[in-house]
C-alpha cells in the first residue's frame, strides 16, 4: 500500500510539473514574436597562433606552436610531395598503399601489438600519402606524447611490409574499385580527369585494378626509402607543449632517421589542349539520377588570382545559397544539391561544377548549369549583397580552423606543405576585402571557358541521350566506364 502511494504521489508531481512547464513555456511563447529575424551573432574573431621554427639534426624542420588550455598535444610529421612526384604512372596507387601499410608491423611489433599499444595509450597513428603532399599524425595527451611518439617512430623507421597484409589490402582495394564502378558518382570520380587531362598526366591518372595487380613488395619498400626522408618534412606540433622540450624529445626519438632527402620539384607537363566543349556520356543503365561534372583545367595554387577566384567560386558554387545550387536546387528541384570548385593543386588543378540530378531532368540541368556558368562571367555581375555574403563567408569562417589543437595544426602545415608565405593567415581577410565586383567578372571570363568545357555525364544513356542532343549544346561523345571512347558513336 506505501508503495502504491508514493508511486501516485510521484506521479501527481511529475505531472503539477510538467502543468506548470508547460503554462511557463505558452506564457513566453505568446510573447515572442516569431516573424522577427534573429540578429547575427557577433563576428568571430581571428587569432592566429605564433610558432617557432627550427631545424632538427637530420634535416627536418621543426615547427612548434603553444596551446596551453588543454592538456593535449596534436603531432604531424609532414612531407612535401606525393604520390604525383614519387609513384611511377604504371604503379597509381602505390602511394597508398605504403601509407596504408606501416601500421601492419614493424621488427619490433605485430600488427595487432602496434594496434594493442597505441589504444592502451588511447590513441592512434594516422598514415595517408595524397597526390602532392603526405601525414603522419597522432593526437594525444601531454603526458602520453613522448610513448605515443615512439610508436610513430618505429612504425616511420622499421616498418616491414608484411606480403600477408599487402594482399588482403590489394583485395580489399579491388573489390573498392569494383563497387566504385557500380555508382553514377564513382564512375565520374575516374572518367572526369581522364578526360580533362589524359594519362600522360599525373592529374588526370586513377588507381584501377590493372595497376594495383601490378604493385609489388618491392615497389613498397623502394617508396618507402624515397619518401619517408627528413629532407622534405616538416614536423609540426600543436598543444600543451614547450618548443625547446619538444625538441630534445624529437631528437632523442627520432636518432634513428637518418639525414636524406630534399624537397621535390613541382613540375607538371602540359595539361592537353582544351577541345570545343563536348558532352562525354557514360552509360549506366537503370541509374535513378546523372552525375554530371562540367569543367576544365584551371591554375595552380600560386596564381595571382586566388583570392579573387575564391570570392567567385564562393558566390558560384560554395555557399548553399549560391547561384548554381538556388538555381538547380534551390528553384528548379532537379538535385539534393550541386556545387563548383577549383582544385588549387602545387600544379594546374581542374575547374569542377557539378552534381546528382534527378534522371528526367538531366538536359534541363544542363541548360542551367550553361547559364549560370556564362552569367558569372558578365551578363550578370555579382550584386553588391553576393559579394558581401562571399566574403563573409570565407573570412568569418577561418577562426574556427583555430579552435582545436589539431585545427591549428593542420592549419599551420598546410602553410608549408603548400609553398604558402607564413603570414597567410594574417594577411588573408585584407586580401579577400580588396576583391571587387570587376575582379570577380575578370576571374570569371578568364578561367570559365563554355565555349571549351569537358561535360562528363554518367546515367542512364536510353533514358537521357535524346533529351542531351535536343539542347544543341554540344555533341555526344559515348566512353565507358573507365573514360575510354567508344569507337563511331557520336551523337551531334
Amino acid at each position: 500500500m506505501i508503495r502504491h502511494a508514493v508511486r501516485a504521489l510521484g506521479f501527481a508531481l511529475v505531472a503539477f510539473s510538467s502543468t506548470r512547464l508547460s503554462a511557463q513555456v505558452k506564457s513566453k511563447s505568446a510573447s515572442f514574436d516569431r516573424r522577427a529575424i534573429p540578429t547575427a551573432g557577433k563576428t568571430p574573431e581571428l587569432h592566429v597562433p605564433t610558432w617557432t621554427k627550427v631545424a632538427l639534426g637530420n634535416g627536418a624542420q621543426l615547427v612548434v606552436s603553444e596551446k596551453h588550455g588543454l592538456p593535449l598535444v596534436s603531432f604531424q610529421i609532414n612531407f612535401v610531395g606525393g604520390a604525383n612526384q614519387y609513384e611511377p604512372a604504371t604503379k597509381t596507387g602505390l602511394a597508398n598503399f605504403v601509407a596504408s601499410m606501416l601500421t601492419e608491423g614493424t621488427t619490433h611489433r605485430t600488427g595487432d601489438q602496434i594496434s594493442n599499444d597505441l589504444q592502451l595509450l588511447g590513441t592512434g597513428v594516422g598514415t595517408s600519402i595524397s597526390g602532392e603532399s603526405g601525414r603522419m599524425s597522432f593526437l594525444s595527451t601531454t603526458d602520453k606524447f613522448a610513448p605515443t611518439l615512439a610508436i610513430l617512430a618505429d612504425l616511420l623507421e622499421n616498418p616491414t611490409f608484411p606480403p600477408e597484409a599487402l594482399e588482403r589490402l590489394r583485395s580489399r582495394t579491388i573489390v573498392a574499385l569494383t563497387q566504385n564502378r557500380d555508382r553514377t558518382a564513382g564512375i565520374a570520380s575516374v572518367v572526369f580527369p581522364k578526360v580533362l587531362y589524359g594519362t600522360d598526366h599525373p592529374y588526370g591518372r586513377v588507381t584501377t585494378e590493372t595497376t594495383v595487380k601490378a604493385i609489388t613488395r618491392d615497389d613498397l619498400v623502394s617508396f618507402y626509402k624515397a619518401y619517408f626522408q627528413p629532407g622534405h618534412a616538416v614536423i609540426t606540433v600543436v598543444g600543451d607543449v614547450k618548443p625547446d622540450e619538444v625538441k630534445r624529445t624529437l631528437e632523442t626519438a627520432l636518432a634513428g632517421w637518418s639525414a636524406g632527402g630534399s624537397v621535390p620539384a613541382f613540375t607538371y607537363p602540359s595539361a592537353p589542349v582544351a577541345k570545343a566543349t563536348t558532352i562525354y556520356l557514360v552509360d549506366k543503365p537503370g541509374a535513378a539520377q546523372s552525375t554530371f561534372s562540367l569543367g576544365e583545367v584551371g591554375p595552380p595554387r600560386d596564381t595571382p588570382d586566388y583570392y579573387a577566384l575564391r570570392v567567385m567560386n564562393e558566390m558560384l558554387g560554395v555557399l548553399f545559397q549560391s547561384r548554381l545550387n538556388h538555381n538547380i536546387r534551390e528553384v528548379k528541384g532537379y538535385s539534393y544539391g550541386v556545387g563548383s570548385n577549383f582544385a588549387f593543386g602545387r600544379g594546374p588543378g581542374a575547374f569542377r561544377a557539378g552534381g546528382e540530378i534527378v534522371t528526367a531532368k538531366s538536359d534541363s540541368a544542363l541548360i542551367e548549369f550553361m547559364k549560370e556558368l556564362r552569367d558569372i562571367r558578365g551578363p550578370r555581375p555579382p550584386s553588391d549583397d553576393e559579394l558581401a555574403q562571399a566574403k563573409a563567408s570565407l573570412v568569418q569562417s577561418l577562426p574556427a580552423n583555430f579552435a582545436s589543437v589539431s585545427g591549428v595544426n593542420n592549419s599551420v602545415a598546410s602553410i608549408y606543405t603548400q609553398g604558402l608565405p607564413e603570414d597567410y593567415y594574417k594577411q588573408f581577410a585584407t586580401a579577400i576585402g580588396a576583391v571587387t565586383k570587376d575582379d570577380v567578372v575578370r576571374v570569371a571570363q578568364k578561367y570559365i571557358d563554355p565555349d571549351h568545357l569537358a561535360i562528363v555525364i554518367v546515367g542512364d544513356r536510353s533514358r537521357i541521350e535524346g533529351p542531351l542532343s535536343a539542347t544543341k549544346i554540344a555533341p555526344i561523345v559515348w566512353l565507358d566506364v573507365d573514360g575510354n571512347p567508344i569507337p563511331n558513336k557520336v551523337t551531334p
